[in-house]
């Protein structure tokens, strides 16, 4: 097979950058060469994941033929699959498993709150990167697949934060490298499709994106939890931080780039939001479709459901983003709003009790479990083959935003 035209994760720190890193002389008044440092990851991918999408026949087959890699099985499994897979099962000396189990049982017992944040705030800043989209753009229609999407994506959350879920061979670890294979196999077809502009967007789904949306999942969720009233504590910032270590280290970012603690997150946050565009259409159509996919639901009482809280979410999500976000997102501004003080309120309420109760915290941790059930279970109307290679590219992007050029 031909080989892609992709580059080794450790380029050259001279490379120029793509157009889309912009606003670079009062960004490195603020940061410094770490600026030039990071920017050199836009042309950075996965090599072992990039080879193993190479070595694996195209079609509805090497599906199958990964899941019997993961199991453990050898015949016919290409060599590149092999190390992928053999080298995601080697776990670091820095990984302590009760940190990895006690992250994710903070996350459990945040229950509905952190599916809120999930939707509202994590995915949706996400969806603010004029360049960081364009591969979901490219990868499939924007409206009708945002409802398979956060399927997807909530079924990647709940296997990771489960007990155990993150244990080489267990259902989490399992989904992650799935989600590793797919960026590669998007990779490869925009990068061979011709629809693809280098110059302007460096490299498909590289390592600076990748980092940035692993920051989604934990820096970006922690303040969120935060701003809904939940209570966290050092400890479970740092043990949420270091589920979400591993998680990046199996999902294929360079451990060069994963923060370790919160705060080293932030930063690293700021230095990305700082040389990005703002929100161009894409990414208010993204917006649009995943707050309004309920209301396409094929079964009416979820619609209805739908309809009635739309403007709750629409609220909340305003909250979660801030007000100059919002409004360069399209959210719309909701009577809502005015019942979030009352119900934040609550939250903390309940928080203080919580502090004080174990047998409380364990009754929402045990609630969170069954709320992410019901999650998936309303959701599996939208399932297809979980986390299926994708065989071909179904959007189209916008035009570039007007941003001051990268120097």
């Amino acid at each position: 097979m031909r080989a892609l035209p992709v580059d080794d994760a450790r380029m050259p720190s001279d490379r120029t950058p793509p157009e889309r890193y912009v606003n670079l002389p009062d960004a490195r008044l603020r940061f410094g060469d770490r600026v030039d440092r990071l920017g050199a990851y836009l042309w950075a991918s996965d090599p072992a994941a990039d080879a193993a999408v190479e070595s694996l026949a195209p079609g509805p087959a090497a599906h199958a033929l990964i899941g019997r890699a993961l199991e453990g099985e050898r015949a016919q499994v290409p060599d590149a699959l092999g190390a992928l897979i053999e080298g995601a099962r080697a776990v670091p000396p820095w990984v302590e498993w009760e940190r990895v189990e006690r992250g994710g049982r903070f996350f459990l017992r945040t229950g509905i709150l952190g599916g809120l944040v999930l939707g509202a705030r994590a995915l949706i800043y996400g969806y603010a990167s004029p360049a960081g989209n364009k591969p979901l753009v490219l990868s499939g229609r924007l409206r009708e697949a945002a409802a398979p999407r956060l399927h997807e994506t909530s079924r990647f959350v709940q296997a990771v934060v489960r007990s155990g879920g993150m244990r080489p061979s267990a259902a989490g670890w399992k989904i992650t490298l799935r989600v590793r294979l797919m960026h590669a196999q998007v990779r490869r077809m925009i990068l061979t499709s011709g629809r693809w502009d280098a110059a302007r967007l460096g490299l498909p789904i590289n390592q600076h994106d990748m980092v940035a949306t692993t920051l989604l999942f934990s820096v970006v969720t922690l303040g969120g939890l935060r701003m809904l009233g939940v209570h966290v504590s050092p400890r479970e910032s740092d043990d949420f931080m270091h589920l979400w270590r591993w998680v990046a280290h199996t999902i294929g970012v360079d451990p060069q780039l994963v923060p370790t603690t919160e705060d080293e997150g932030q930063r690293l946050g700021e230095l990305i939001a700082a040389t990005q565009g703002p929100p161009d259409e894409d990414s208010r159509a993204l917006t649009a479709a995943l707050l309004e996919h309920g209301v396409a639901h094929p079964e009416l009482k979820q619609r209805e459901l739908s309809r009635r809280t739309l403007g709750a979410a629409r609220a909340i999500c305003r909250h979660l983003l801030g007000e100059a976000m919002a409004e360069s997102l399209g959210v719309p501004r909701t009577r809502e709003r005015f019942l979030l003080p009352a119900a934040i309120a609550t939250v903390r309420a309940l928080e203080r009790a919580r502090r004080r109760s174990s047998r409380l915290e364990q009754r929402m941790v045990v609630a969170g479990d069954r709320y992410w059930d019901s999650v998936l279970e309303k959701g599996l109307v939208y399932a297809t083959t979980d986390f299926a290679m994708p065989a071909s590219l179904g959007g189209t992007v916008a035009s570039p935003s007007r941003v001051q050029p990268a120097e």
